[in-house]
């Protein structure tokens, strides 16, 4: 039974909205990337990974960093994925590395990071991705963080900046942290990407939908058909979106 044949309850005056669930963040995560325009064939992808390395990360890093580099292998076959690390850590400390074409070369580099006590540096990651796909398109910028601690104003200037740019970004929220979650909501909206909460015990579904993205991003619609057709459940759901966008 679909969401319109169910009855809604009423809302009292005054009554506050009930919070939306996992499944509703995660259908709405997907409908956003469903209305990317698909990256033009012939050219290699660009994306941008940007992961929060302070301390609060910690008891998740190793599973991150694993999730990440599945998520490049999934584009291998593809011969289009061009692939950036970006972290920040400890005091003012924020690092972008090459740009790297394989996973062994990646996680490699990923293993290498340790977090470290401090501020998050939101602001100087989507900085460095407005200079870099001034210098050569990027494709999109995904970013996975727990807090934030920054100027709202500040970061939703720069995420503007990379939606006129035509650079969508992909926020994964660890823990749901309320003003992060609505800072990170912010920046998606500002920039055309789309916010996906996840928790310790939804590392399958952000492995999917991490793999998801890249595929989109170096493949376009047919990649991530053929993809879907592998991995089933929520890629599946994200395909049949993207086909109905492709088709509106």
């Amino acid at each position: 039974m679909s969401k319109d044949d169910r009855s809604v309850p009423t809302q009292a005056p005054g009554q506050k909205p009930a919070p939306k669930s996992a499944h509703d963040e995660v259908s709405a995560f997907l409908a956003k990337v469903a209305a990317t325009p698909s990256p033009r064939t012939g050219q290699r992808g660009r994306l941008i990974f940007a992961m929060d390395a302070t301390a609060s990360r910690e008891p998740t890093w190793d599973t991150a960093c694993q999730i990440q580099a599945e998520m490049f292998k999934e584009t291998a076959d593809l011969g289009g994925l061009d692939l950036q690390l970006v972290f920040f850590r400890g005091f003012g400390e924020c690092k972008a590395s090459k740009w790297m074409c394989d996973s062994a070369t990646l996680l490699r580099r990923m293993t290498s990071v340790r977090c470290m006590g401090g501020h998050t540096q939101i602001a100087k990651v989507l900085k460095h991705c407005v200079k870099e796909t001034k210098a050569q398109k990027v494709n999109a910028l995904v970013y996975v963080g727990d807090h934030m601690e920054e100027s709202v104003d500040q970061l939703c200037h720069q995420a503007g900046e990379l939606g006129v740019l035509g650079v969508p970004v992909f926020l994964f929220h660890e823990g749901g942290e309320p003003s992060a979650a609505m800072a990170f909501r912010q920046i998606a909206r500002l920039s055309g990407g789309a916010y996906c909460p996840f928790d310790s015990g939804s590392a399958a579904q952000l492995r999917d939908l991490l793999s998801a993205v890249a595929v989109f991003a170096a493949g376009g619609r047919p990649a991530l058909s053929d993809f879907s057709k592998r991995r089933g459940g929520k890629v599946l759901q994200l395909t049949n979106q993207v086909k109905g966008a492709a088709a509106g």
